[in-house]
């Protein structure tokens, strides 16, 4: 896997919790259009996705990039992010989150890991993770009428475990599964709506 670190934002204020946008994606059902590109509520998808993490309580943010980078570079205002290229991206989600949790900052304890392709889940259901952690050893997920969702909160003490697993489109499935009795849920069906963009029909779920 190469990983490559492009823009390292200065000068922002350090905090517990992390937010993590994996929004590298080549959208093959739409098309080939990269995801981070759409357009949601005036802003690219990306910017989009950091402003509801900043907006649920992480004051700093790292996004992995990987299809049209150049081009979502172009175009996103990412200031004071974190910036990963991923030029393994097309291997699928699981390299993305490898070089996101690599990049993640030494002195945070949590990290909160959101998709680029899921605009519906936003700042309140960051924020209802972040007022659950208390301790290096969360696991803590969303959930929709009981059934585990995203945004999913990592503790720190699985950082190595969650890169080490991160293969193909799986990301952190296997650790989620494998440590199930541990994972906290956290009910945010009132709050956030997980529908995911996937296709061109899907499309007409974003506000242009």
């Amino acid at each position: 896997m190469r990983v490559r670190a492009v823009d390292e934002g200065k000068g922002c204020p350090v905090g517990d919790v992390v937010g993590l946008v994996l929004a590298a994606g080549g959208g093959r059902r739409l098309g080939g259009r990269a995801k981070a590109r759409l357009v949601h509520r005036g802003r690219p998808l990306v910017e989009f996705a950091v402003a509801e993490s900043r907006r649920g309580g992480c004051d700093r943010v790292v996004v992995v990039l990987g299809a049209e980078a150049d081009a979502v570079l172009a175009e996103a205002d990412l200031t004071g992010c974190v910036v990963v290229r991923n030029d393994d991206w097309a291997s699928g989600m699981g390299s993305s989150l490898a070089a996101g949790v690599a990049a993640l900052p030494a002195d945070a304890d949590a990290v909160v890991v959101t998709l680029v392709d899921m605009p519906g889940v936003g700042a309140a259901a960051v924020a209802r993770l972040i007022a659950a952690h208390a301790a290096p050893e969360d696991l803590i997920a969303a959930a929709y009428a009981g059934r585990r969702g995203h945004p999913v909160l990592f503790g720190r003490a699985w950082w190595a475990e969650l890169a080490a697993g991160a293969e193909g489109d799986a990301g952190a499935r296997a650790l989620l599964a494998e440590q199930r009795d541990r994972v906290r849920l956290i009910e945010c069906a009132d709050v956030a709506d997980p529908f995911d963009i996937d296709t061109p029909a899907d499309l007409a779920r974003l506000d242009p």
